[in-house]
Order: structure tokens, then sequence, then C-alpha cells
């Protein structure tokens, strides 16, 4: 056993359970409908397909009500009162409205029709969390006249009641959950608006400090309940989004449109539904995020404390250990195509050869399934993303072409265009909502190419080239635009090079131990699995060679069951991948899936 010192003073996560190690946590947001007026400290409440918004700063104080139904607005009747910083829970058809600027307890109550006014809160504030329905809620926080305030009141449908007090003043807060178990989330505290990643729990009786956010920030929005929440958005850091299993954060994908004192779906029952609306500087971008049911946590080489054995425990980086077995077979071959997700929740997408395709395979650990296709059909092209979001990009014929189209889990939609045609080209990245295009061949130029381009969810945007050309190259598939891990390629002979982007600049890694491209890649830019593809020693051309990036260095590990290069589509991460579509041969598209597992030891750790 390993033995840690000096850690006094030091917050360790406490879980109920061993993590389970994993390149990939899922999620992502979408667009959807916009606001018909852009504002910012509004209230909302509802659910990702039926919320409705009121309230809020565009200039002047406004009491505009909006209503959702998974698709667009509709504006309906005003508050009696026009406010921002305002509070708000409940339904789009049963909604409370309390607190805000200028300071006032007033509550008002929504009936699907138009607002009445209620009993007001016992302390007037603004920017004050809210949570639970118009006949059991309850309000906590916020700034009261004479500062940021301990107060907590709930609400039975009329009047309010003073509760026990939370143990930190603060303002500019998210709250969720019900009248009897709710969340405190960030805010600023006194004294100089200190930004905190401070998180409460109420029990019906009292407040308890939990497990903080990873990140500090204020007037951002949450849903969900005290097992199973989102909190996203505030200010200074307002495309972060974090997900609460109920014992710890976990920051999953950013949302596209950065933004502060924005709302949501108060009513989410969990973590895998929820909607965002409105928020500084006055937009009216609405997003709408999707998630698996459980959160897979990225834990990999971080001690925490396991309260189920009472022990503190480190999970490790998967041992040299995998194997390769064969999974669920295609409907269709994917030569030269792409793909991204997750290795029970995969994409297989466009590709075909010797005529190219739209075709589109959704995959759930089992058996893949035709989808709706694609818009264009193409093939040796760049994609990244998750099963119900995802963006491909690139390819040809006509080689290249710079279209762009996005997966929203049911069809394909035409998005902007990449700032150049190009095809071979590569991708990684979470969701539809951020990632990268590399090298690829550029028609323009034309020629083996450097370039790479960030994608923040509705255009790209050119960003530093990078150190090596790369042809045919790798991406680990899961990474993001702040950690994006390349690989081999033709530069114009094959190449081991190894480079991280760390959202500003690209650095040269140690070399991959055999020189390949066509590969696929899984995983992130600690944990990534670089498999099949060409090598040197062909033929045949289809190589069988896997490898494993713990960060550091590759190890070759076990091969694939069956050699594939050109288009395989890469899912899922270094501990549990998918391998599917490519080329089995040189003529012969591949319709066998390959899934990767390896563990990841869990030790246990002593503290002196």
């Amino acid at each position: 056993m390993s033995k840690y010192k000096e850690i006094k003073g030091f917050k360790v996560q406490t879980l109920a359970s061993d993590t389970v190690a994993s390149a990939v946590s899922g999620g992502s947001w979408a667009s959807g409908g916009s606001l018909n007026l852009g504002r910012s400290g509004l209230g909302g409440a509802g659910i990702q397909t039926a919320a409705i918004a009121f309230g809020g700063y565009n200039s002047s104080s406004k009491g505009e009500t909006e209503q959702y139904n998974g698709s667009s607005w509709t504006e309906v009747g005003d508050l009696s009162t026009a406010r921002y910083l305002i509070g708000g829970t409940g339904t789009t058809t049963a909604a409370l409205a309390c607190g805000g600027n200028p300071s006032t307890g007033k509550t008002e109550l929504w009936d699907n029709s138009s607002w009445t006014e209620s009993g007001d809160l016992n302390t007037s504030r603004m920017a004050l969390g809210v949570a639970g329905t118009t006949t059991a809620g309850i309000a906590f926080a916020g700034n009261a006249p004479g500062g940021n305030t301990v107060n907590a009141e709930t609400f039975d449908g009329s009047s309010w009641t003073e509760v026990a007090n939370i143990n930190s003043a603060r303002d500019n807060v998210a709250g969720t959950g019900i009248q009897t178990a709710a969340l405190l989330i960030g805010g600023t505290t006194p004294p100089g608006d200190s930004v905190k990643a401070l998180v409460e729990q109420w029990d019906g009786s009292s407040w308890t400090e939990i497990a903080d956010l990873n990140t500090a920030r204020r007037s951002l929005s949450s849903g969900g309940t005290t097992s199973s929440a989102l909190a996203f958005g505030g200010n200074a850091n307002g495309a972060l989004t974090e997900s609460w299993n109920g014992s710890a954060w976990t920051e999953v994908a950013d949302l596209a449109t950065p933004r502060g004192a924005l709302a949501g779906g108060s009513q989410a029952s969990n973590n895998t539904s929820n909607i965002a609306f409105g928020g500084s500087p006055n937009v009216t971008s609405t997003e709408q995020w999707d998630a698996p049911s459980v959160f897979t946590q990225i834990n990999l080489g971080q001690v925490y404390y396991n309260s189920g054995s009472n022990a503190f425990k480190v999970t490790e980086q998967p041992v040299p250990g995998g194997t390769w077995a064969t999974g669920g077979t295609l409907n269709a071959g994917h030569g030269y195509g792409t793909g991204f997700g997750l290795q029970t929740a995969a994409v297989c997408c466009f590709g075909g050869y010797p005529t190219h395709t739209t075709n589109t395979e959704t995959y759930n650990g089992t058996a893949w399934t035709e989808v709706n296709e694609g818009n264009t059909a193409r093939r040796n092209l760049g994609s990244f993303g998750i099963l119900t979001s995802g963006l491909a990009f690139g390819g040809g014929p006509p080689f290249g072409v710079a279209l762009t189209e996005s997966w929203n889990g049911t069809s394909w939609t035409e998005v902007n265009d990449l700032p150049t045609t190009v095809y071979d080209n590569r991708g990684l990245g979470a969701s539809s909502a951020s990632g990268l295009s590399i090298g690829g061949v550029d028609a323009a130029t034309p020629g083996a190419s450097k370039k790479a381009n960030e994608w923040n969810g509705s255009s790209w945007t050119a960003i530093t080239d990078m150190g090596t050309i790369r042809n045919a190259g790798t991406a680990a598939n899961a990474g993001t635009v702040t950690a994006g891990l390349v690989f081999g390629g033709e530069s114009p002979s094959l190449t081991v090079n190894t480079e991280l982007w760390n959202g500003s600049s690209w650095t040269e890694l140690n070399n991959m131990n055999t020189a390949k491209g066509g590969a696929g890649g899984n995983g992130i830019s600690t944990s990534a699995l670089a498999f099949g593809g060409n090598t040197p020693s062909s033929p045949p051309h289809q190589a069988t060679i896997n490898e494993f990036w713990n960060g550091t260095s590759w190890t070759e590990l076990a091969d694939l069951g069956t050699g594939l290069s050109s288009g395989i589509a890469p899912a899922g991460g270094a501990v549990a991948g998918l391998a599917s579509g490519g080329q089995s041969a040189p003529a012969t598209q591949n319709t066998v899936s390959q899934e990767w597992t390896a563990d990841a030891a869990v030790s246990t750790v002593t503290t002196s």
C-alpha cells in the first residue's frame, strides 16, 4: 500500500463506492428555440420541453412572460410587477416568482393564464435561490437591504414561514430540489463579493455543507434533486456545466453560449435533461441538455474517500491487460467512414467504398440499428460527439469539402462550413457543442495539412497550426478544446509524432512505438488508445496493433481481433472502447465491431 503524507487541510472527494475510470462522461447541449426577448437576471421554471421565463433586465426591468413547448417560445401574460434578479420555481402551468430588484419580497403565482399576487417574503431580497412548487416552496440566501442574508423561508401556497438559516450568507446563488430536500449552489459572499464553490443541502430542518463545485461561480442556474442535479452557466465561467450524483460534482460538456444571470428548468427530475435560456448580455439563446442516465466518473490518478469501506482509495491508470472481443455486426459497411460515442451508445456513419453513402447506424452495446441518413454522401471525413449530439465535417468526393452536419440523436442538420475544404481530417470533442478538426488534405492549398480548427457550437475558427503535418492522422476522440491529443498520420511518410493542444499552443510529446496512419483513437489526453491503421510493414495494410497512452508514454497492448484501417469509427475510452467501420482488407468494408475492455485498478492508500 502507498502512504500519503501532508494532506491535512486539503479537500478529498467522498464517494459511496469505488469510482469507474472512464474517458467519457457523456451529455451535451443542443440549440433550442430563441426567446422573443433577450434578457438577464430572469426567473425560470419547468422542464426541457415545457418551461416558462419571466421578468429580467433588458435596458429596463421587464415583466414579460414567455412559455416554451420544446421548440419555440410564446409570449403570455406579464408579471404584475416588473423586476429582475428574481427567484422562480414550479412548472409552465403553475409557477412561483418571488423577490427581485428593486429589492422586494413580492410573490406572484402563475396559473397558466395570468399572475396573481400572494403573500410577500418575510425578508425582501434579490439574487436569491428558490426550489419546490407553488404550494410547497422554499427561498434562501440573496441580497437583502442590509446585505447578503442567511435567511431561508418556506411557502405553503399563500404565506411564507422562516426556517433554519443557511450556513454562509451569499447572493447570486442557484437553487434546486423540493421544499424538504434542496440544494443551494455557488454565489458570492462578503467581503468583496468573493465567488464561491460552496454547496449546501437542506433536509427539511437544517442546512449542511456538502461537496463543493469544481469551479467557483456566481449567477448560475441549476435543476434536479439532492441526489442528481445539474449546475450550469455563471459569471466568469459562463459555459461550465457540472453534474451532481449525490456525492460529487463532475465537469461535463460546456454550454455553447457562455452566460451568467440565466434561467433553467427548476423542475428537472435529475441530471440527464434540462434547459438553459436567457442570461447576460441579454441573450435570446436557448440550449437543451441531454445525457445518459449514469455519468461515469473521470477519476484516474485521484485520491478519494470511500465512505462505504471507510478507506482512502486511488483509481490507477489501466494496466496493460485489456482485451478486444467481437461486438454487434453493422447493417452495412462503412469503409472510409466515421463515428463517435460510447462503447454502449455509439454512432457509425457516412463512408462507403467504392460508392460513398449517407448511411447512419446507432449501437446500444448489443446491436446496430439503421437510423436517419445524413444530407450529403461522403467519405474520408472527421467527426466527434456522443450518441445524442455529434458533428461530422469535411471529406469528399469531390475532395475535399467544407460541409459540416450536426447530429441531435435523431437526424442530421447542415450547419456552418469549415473555413477550408478538406478531406482525410479527424476530430475530437465530447459533444456537438465543442471540438476540433485536425489535419487532412487541404484541397485549397493543395496538400497535406497542419491546420486545426475549433468548433464553438455554431461556427468554426482557425487556431494555431500543429507542429506536424497529419493526413489521415488520429485523435483521442473524447478530448476537449483545452486538452486535445493527436498522433500518427502521413507527414508525408507515416509518423509516430504525438502532440497535445492546451487551448493556445501545441506541444510535442513522446512518440508512439509504431508509425501509422488511418488508425482509430479513443479516450482523452491522459488516457487514450491508438488501434489499427496502415503501418510501414505492409501488406497487410490493415494492422491489428494497439497502443495505450497513459499521459506520458505509449505501451503496446493486446491486438485487435481483425486488422482495420481507413475510417475506423472510434467510440468510448481507454477502459471501455469500440472500433467499428473502416476497411478490413484493401477492398473490403468492415461490418464487425470490436469492443475493448481494460481494468483500472483501485488501490487502498493509508495516511500518516
